[in-house]
Parts: structure tokens; C-alpha cells; sequence
């Protein structure tokens, strides 16, 4: 098994381990709870918007936020766990999560493209050297010969999209527990 497809596999295990450490090292404040919320909320709404289009196993989706960057639903990720971090307020806490965060979906990343080359070929050949794989550009998205239909609830649904945002919701929750236990 290669390091891809361990962290492909281990990825959510792992991270209900890491979750137990760094709310163990987190110092949440009321204050760091809401600015870290509210980065959070940024993140889970490019993932919502990026999951509205994603045809998940059946085509490749390059249209909507797709036309931006590859991985929407990763950079979406990856300001929710910045948030995630904010909120803990604590050095340790960030660090473990921003590293994990590197890490895994670094390997994730390149393991799906691996599985998108071999599924669409040419056509995800094109797209790659046309959309960078991670960080997105802001300007005008290229244009796409797809006639792909636009955003869709029933996407958003049918790729569970919505844990994410139960996910957050339950950690902003634990740092107020946190914040409380530790008040007293």
C-alpha cells in the first residue's frame, strides 16, 4: 500500500484521533470561537458551492468552482481547518492540524488525480494544464466546452455535504464546553 492510498484509507480515522489531541491543547475563548466560526463558515461555503456541482464517479466536473481550482472542495478544507484553528487559540492546537491537514490531503490529492487521469485521459490532461491543482486563480475562469447544468441542492445532498457543516457545528460546541470547563 502506498502512502496515497494509507492516507486515502486512514485519512477520517486518523482524524478523530487528532481531533481528541488538539481540543486537549486548544484554549478557546469566546472571542477566538467567533473569529474562528466565521473563517470556518467561509470554508464550509466553498465546499457547499463546490459539492453542488460535483458529479462524484460519474463525469469530470470542470465548470463552477472546478473552472478555479481542482480541488474546491480541499481549498474549502483548508480554510476550515484554519478556522477550526482560530478557534482553539492555541499554537500546538494549529500546528497538528495544519500539518496533518498538508500532509494527508497533499497524498489525496495527487492519488485522485492518479484515478481522474486514468478514468478521463486526455480530457483531464487538458483540464489539469488548463486549472491549478490546489490555491485557485480569481480572474475569469477559462472557457470550458462542457455543458455541464449548474449548481444543484440535490448534489449538494447527495454528496453528504452537509456533515461537514454538522462536523463544524459540533467543534465550535466542544471549544465553548472547553472554554467553560476551563472557566470554573
Amino acid at each position: 500500500m502506498s502512502w496515497m492510498d494509507f492516507f486515502a484509507r486512514w485519512r477520517v480515522r486518523i482524524g478523530y484521533f487528532l481531533a481528541v489531541l488538539v481540543l486537549w491543547l486548544a484554549r478557546p475563548t469566546p472571542r477566538w470561537i467567533l473569529v474562528g466560526g466565521a473563517v470556518g463558515l467561509l470554508g464550509l461555503a466553498i465546499r457547499a458551492y463546490a459539492a453542488g456541482y460535483l458529479h462524484k464517479q460519474e463525469v469530470l466536473t470542470v465548470s463552477g468552482p472546478y473552472a478555479f481550482t481542482r480541488n474546491p472542495l480541499y481549498f474549502g478544507s483548508s480554510i476550515l481547518t484554519a478556522g477550526a484553528a482560530v478557534a482553539m487559540h492555541s499554537v500546538w492546537s494549529a500546528g497538528l492540524l495544519l500539518i496533518y491537514f498538508a500532509l494527508v490531503y497533499s497524498f489525496v490529492m495527487r492519488r485522485e488525480e492518479i484515478e481522474l487521469r486514468g478514468k478521463h485521459a486526455a480530457a483531464f490532461d487538458v483540464y489539469a494544464s488548463r486549472v491549478p491543482l490546489f490555491f485557485p486563480w480569481f480572474s475569469s475562469a477559462p472557457q470550458s466546452d462542457s455543458h455541464e447544468p449548474a449548481f444543484s441542492w440535490a448534489r449538494y445532498k447527495k454528496n453528504h455535504e452537509y456533515e461537514a457543516f454538522g462536523g463544524f457545528l459540533l467543534l465550535l460546541v466542544a471549544l465553548v464546553v472547553i472554554w467553560r470547563l476551563r472557566r470554573t
